[in-house]
């Protein structure tokens, strides 16, 4: 008995141009949407990641992973914003759940509540919404120092009473012991336009190479069809 085995794949030159042409587009989105990200607080790049049968399954192939080195940092007027030196994202209970975010655009309610720009509440290291114990006459009586503790100030005391630690973790949930805030700063985004600029450079040119591939396949197709039809 003789058992015989093996795989075999042919494949149309036609479906694997436009499946190419399909994942080449989508790597430009995901460049075109970086570039659109250079001038906003808190942006991270997206890196697209292509597997290595992406040109037999086409876009189910292709992914992304976020770029998690810190941006641009640049001095801001308003106190309540916050930054971060290192890796790590601030915590925000939004109503799908709690969300992960580089964007330290935060302001209080006149409940002393910590709020980012659409009202969602900063939470803790305890993983609860922060809540000043004074509310402030200003914004420029709440400290925040590099560990990210807050503190604000108490007339009647005349004193600084803690607030709470900012709840700041990595991408997995774990908390970072050094995040190095910024008090009064704003981090952009970590786009390099340069860089962003080059990386379409290749994706341009192979998108081209499969469209000339197509036309060339689809020009013989017709080609064979007319033959046929002239030869019935």
């Amino acid at each position: 008995m003789q058992i015989n085995g093996g795989v075999r794949f042919c494949e149309q030159g036609m479906k694997a141009s436009i499946r190419a042409m399909h994942v080449q587009s989508e790597v430009l989105g995901i460049i075109n949407e970086n570039v659109t990200g250079f001038d906003k607080v808190g942006f991270q790049r997206r890196e697209p990641v292509v597997s290595a049968f992406t040109e037999y399954i086409g876009i189910h192939g292709l992914s992304s992973t976020i770029d998690d080195q810190p941006g641009r940092i640049m001095v801001s007027k308003n106190p309540l914003d916050i930054s971060m030196a290192n890796k790590g994202y601030f915590q925000i209970q939004t109503p799908e759940g709690v969300k992960l975010t580089r964007d330290g655009r935060f302001k209080l309610d006149k409940f002393g509540n910590l709020l980012d720009l659409e009202d969602n509440a900063v939470l803790s290291d305890a993983g609860i919404p922060i809540k000043l114990p004074v509310v402030p006459d200003n914004a420029e009586q709440v400290v925040v120092n590099t560990k990210g503790k807050i503190s604000v100030y108490d007339k009647a005391s005349n004193e600084l009473v803690e607030a709470g630690y900012l709840g700041i973790v990595d991408s997995n949930g774990i908390a970072v012991l050094n995040p190095d805030v910024k008090q009064g700063y704003n981090e952009h985004s970590n786009v390099i336009l340069q860089n962003e600029f080059l990386a379409v450079k290749p994706v341009v040119r192979n998108f081209e190479a499969n469209r000339q591939i197509f036309m060339m396949e689809s020009q013989n197709l017709q080609k064979v069809i007319q033959q046929l039809g002239s030869a019935s």
